[in-house]
């Protein structure tokens, strides 16, 4: 059911008022806080934060349908996992030469960013663990949907993920996808994740690492 709702202040407003939701996941040991960059880094920075748990990144990439690159048609993610909207595809007859050239390009950004990121660390440790996916709004829900998927290939205990506001429908998706779906709000008229927030300027690179610098 779609909620009240209203305006964040900022990425790092949302990321204290989502981690009120989750303290049941606070100081526990096998919890683990990955964050969807760019903008998903400043909310799940102040989720660890709370929480006492480590922070890390775990990236994916939107597939923008070409010409009309804001609206997705699907998502990649790390361990080669890709996830198309096959009903977008069918009804723009997209074809499969044109997808190909989208993810090629992403996948060239996913593994910069990886490199850029990581500064040589190894990928996070999740096995067996509870890990939180952290973004900063779930829109059509395609890149979570994609970052589940590559998750559940890591083997966790539990995939929770984490959103101070979606849309109805983004949610719904991701309950089947997840174990569970911690979200602050799902407005009935949703329009995009950032109308929900008074600012919502960029998150650069360098905000991403040094945000990953200061991780708890």
């Amino acid at each position: 059911m779609a909620t009240a709702f209203h305006e964040f202040r900022d990425r790092r407003a949302a990321g204290r008022a989502l981690a009120l939701a989750l303290t049941a996941y606070g100081g526990q040991a096998d919890v683990r806080v990955l964050a969807l960059p760019r903008g998903g880094v400043p909310v799940a920075f102040e989720v660890a934060r709370a929480l006492h748990a480590p922070l890390d990144v775990f990236v994916v990439r939107k597939l923008g349908v070409p010409g009309h690159e804001e609206y997705a048609m699907g998502a990649i993610a790390s361990g080669e996992v890709q996830v198309l909207d096959e009903e977008v595809v069918r009804r723009l007859g997209i074809s499969e030469a044109a997808i190909d050239r989208v993810v090629n390009a992403e996948r060239a950004e996913l593994e910069r960013r990886e490199q850029r990121y990581r500064c040589a660390r190894p990928a996070p440790e999740v096995r067996g663990c509870r890990v939180l996916l952290v973004d900063d709004g779930l829109a059509t829900g395609a890149t979570m949907r994609a970052a589940v998927r590559a998750l559940r290939l890591l083997d966790p205990a539990r995939i929770v993920v984490c959103s101070p506001v979606a849309s109805v429908q983004a949610a719904a998706l991701l309950r089947e996808e997840a174990d569970e779906v911690v979200c602050l709000g799902t407005p009935a008229h949703f329009r995009a994740v950032g109308a929900w927030y008074v600012d919502f300027s960029q998150t650069t690179d360098e905000e991403v690492m040094e945000l990953l610098g200061r991780r708890p």
